[in-house]
């Protein structure tokens, strides 16, 4: 889809229902099925903010995603939206999603429309919950990822993103359980899984039930 298309979503996506839940569960593990309603309410959950952050490349809309570096840690080598930690200094959410996708891709904040906040989501293995924001950024970018939190930049075409094609069933060894089977989206022959599918889900169907509000509206 060329960008200029796109941006006539945009008022649309500002005002589209969220599936949430029913979103979430369609790319989730059954082994995490039964923690997703509590979003970790007795577990004192810390915080953190990602972005879905579109942008124009040769006029084709893009969703940026990351690579995330080696480390001993529940997400290593994972990919995963810009974002991390909230932190005291931040005014909300949406300021620390803005911050982190600067320290981690080097994007301004400046460049950045936030268009909507979409829903929460509880992490068990690393006791987070994430608030994602979906945003745009209306001229191309050059990403200066951070070398000690990013491997590699993914500049995901929404055409691609939104072909069921990439949508797969993986088997995957994980921290809580080896062997296991889990829905996932299969992106440049990388497994996303885990709560970056869950979070795109989301996002595809509601990018579907705009783009068809669209056409019917039209």
């Amino acid at each position: 889809m060329d960008f200029q298309s796109f941006l006539e979503y945009v008022p649309y996506l500002t005002h589209a229902q969220l599936p949430a839940m029913a979103a979430h569960l369609k790319m989730a593990p059954k082994e995490r099925i039964e923690g997703l309603d509590t979003k970790g309410e007795n577990k004192n959950p810390r915080k953190a903010a990602v972005m879905m952050l579109f942008y124009p490349k040769n006029n084709k809309t893009h969703l940026v995603l990351i690579v995330r570096n080696s480390y001993e840690g529940v997400h290593s080598g994972q990919i995963a939206f810009p974002g991390g930690k909230y932190e005291e200094e931040d005014l909300d959410f949406e300021t620390t999603a803005l911050r982190e996708t600067q320290e981690e891709v080097g994007i301004d904040p400046a460049m950045m429309q936030i268009v909507k906040a979409f829903t929460p989501i509880y992490i068990p293995p690393s006791n987070f919950i994430v608030h994602p924001f979906l945003g745009i950024c209306h001229n191309e970018l050059c990403f200066v990822p951070d070398p000690t939190e990013v491997a590699k930049i993914i500049e995901l075409p929404l055409s691609v993103f939104l072909d069921d094609e990439i949508i797969i069933d993986a088997q995957l060894s994980t921290s809580y359980a080896t062997n296991i089977n889990v829905p996932a989206f299969d992106i440049e022959g990388k497994v996303v899984w885990g709560a970056t599918a869950m979070m795109l889900s989301e996002l595809k169907d509601v990018l579907n039930a705009v783009i068809c509000a669209k056409i019917i509206q039209e």
